[in-house]
C-alpha cells in the first residue's frame, strides 16, 4: 500500500518518491499513538508544547 508523500521543497503532495521540482518526498502520515509511549513527554518538551 502506498502513501501520499510531501515534498520537502515545494510542499507539493504527490504519490512518487521524486516530485516534479526534482525534490524528495516524504511520508505525511502520523506515527502510531501508543499509551505506553515512554517519550512522549520528552518530544512535546523539545516541541515547547510542555
Amino acid at each position: 500500500m502506498k502513501h501520499i508523500l510531501k515534498c520537502e521543497n515545494c510542499g507539493a503532495y504527490t504519490m512518487k518518491e521524486k516530485c516534479k521540482c526534482k525534490g524528495k518526498a516524504t511520508t505525511v502520515v502520523p506515527a502510531k499513538y501508543s499509551p505506553q509511549d515512554r517519550y512522549a513527554e520528552y518530544r512535546r518538551k523539545a516541541k515547547g508544547l510542555i
